[in-house]
């Protein structure tokens, strides 16, 4: 088993404060979500699994990392164990909106956090946003049910049938009048797509493939915001369907204003174009995730491009596929991490592409890593504090995941 915190052999780890809380498996929401409470407080928000209980249920802690708050308790499935309950403060800290119901069935609850009062909709979500209502979301159980987490085709588990695509896509949220409607769907994204007659094309061999009453799992999934919360971004296609059905991966990255008019594609990593994990940059103006390399489009790369598609560029040559950010404190730093056992988390200085620091961290329950989202591994999802000061990741030193928080500066001392 992997239980040390210690970053290198023989070091003592003193900028590492790993949190754990007691019977519980936890994690945070996602690398895009900040964890840490918007008014300064030093709360921070995480999910916590009772694995003995089959549910899970919001965290708040205080400075101290004592647990002060739990609520939302919802039966465990695969997502948990990814993006726990996609808990995320309201803009002033006195709001958390998390998922509850199933992946077929899904709801969002918002909590006043000083009264308990709770409202309830029906509906998905990867986050609120950092303005605030209204939420913007696909549907992840599309993703699921496609494949993604079991790596089974389970058509059941999707809330509306693939399809359909004049009746899922993005849809819109809010409390305060009461509202959820589709605002921009499927059939409305493939209509204005630029590699439309590409996509039709390949949806028609596959139907001779597998019958005419089959098509392309498409779906818009993945909504990721700006630091400002005036833009999105969104994928559209299904990276992450299950190989069994012989389906092209479809990967294309748009972006979009909150209201969801000026759609623009911003990066195709689709068919033989390799890419994964984008989202933005702190300016709020670019993007960074992976993708082709310029040099050698068969590569993958850590790069950058405009929301607008423009300026693509290569940042460094690392390759992982990991979750980066740049560092909101500074730009010249950041952060990605890597699968294995155990896993590692890299900072990287942007001048350069070099990597400054690396940091062996646990991420795997036993010796080897099993398929899908379970409780026997976690992605280590690094996220900074708005400030930049601390890095909060998730570990799994044990049979009980834990989130561990980073000192940066003594990290990279």
């Amino acid at each position: 088993m992997h239980s040390s915190f210690n970053p290198e052999a023989g070091v003592k780890a003193s900028f590492l404060r790993p949190i754990p809380v007691q019977d519980r498996w936890c994690v945070h929401s996602y690398y895009t979500v900040s964890p840490y409470a918007p008014d300064g407080s030093g709360r921070l928000l995480i999910a916590g699994g009772d694995l003995a209980g089959g549910t899970g249920e919001a965290l708040v802690l205080d400075a101290e990392r004592r647990v002060i708050d739990r609520f939302g308790r919802t039966p465990l499935h695969s997502g948990f164990y990814h993006t726990g309950l996609w808990q995320t403060w309201s803009p002033d800290g006195q709001y958390v909106y998390y998922q509850s119901g199933s992946l077929e069935r899904p709801r969002i609850v918002r909590r006043h956090l000083r009264s308990g009062e709770e409202l309830a909709i029906d509906g998905d979500m990867e986050g609120a946003p950092p303005l605030g209502e209204p939420l913007i979301s696909g549907l992840m159980g599309m993703l699921y049910a496609a494949g993604y987490g079991y790596g089974r085709f389970q058509p059941a588990l999707a809330p509306v049938p693939f399809l359909h695509r004049r009746e899922h896509g993005l849809f819109r949220y809010a409390f305060e009048p009461k509202q959820a409607a589709l605002a921009l769907s499927v059939a409305d994204v493939l209509d204005r797509h630029p590699e439309r007659a590409r996509i039709l094309e390949s949806e028609r061999e596959l139907q001779r493939r597998l019958g005419f009453e089959e098509g392309l799992t498409l779906m818009c999934y993945c909504v990721r915001w700006s630091p400002g919360g005036g833009r999105l971004l969104f994928y559209f296609g299904n990276h992450c369907v299950n190989s069994g059905r012989g389906e092209p991966r479809l990967a294309y990255i748009f972006t979009a204003d909150r209201e969801l008019r000026d759609v623009r594609l911003a990066i195709d990593l689709s068919y033989e174009r390799s890419g994964v994990h984008w989202s933005w940059h702190p300016d709020g103006e670019r993007l960074v995730g992976y993708g082709p390399d310029p040099a050698d489009p068969t590569r993958m790369c850590l790069a950058e491009v405009r929301y607008d598609g423009s300026g693509y560029r290569k940042i460094s040559e690392h390759h992982s596929g990991g979750h980066p950010s740049v560092s909101p404190a500074d730009r010249n730093l950041l952060v990605t991490d890597e699968s294995g056992i155990p896993g590692t988390v890299l900072f990287i200085d942007v001048r350069t592409g070099g990597v400054i620091r690396r940091l062996s961290l646990p991420r795997v329950f036993g010796d080897t890593e099993p398929r899908g989202r379970n409780r026997y591994r976690v992605c280590h999802h690094p996220v900074f504090s708005p400030d930049g000061r601390k890095l909060l990741v998730n570990t799994l030193p044990g049979d009980l995941a834990a989130v561990c928080e980073v000192d940066v500066a003594e990290a990279l001392a």
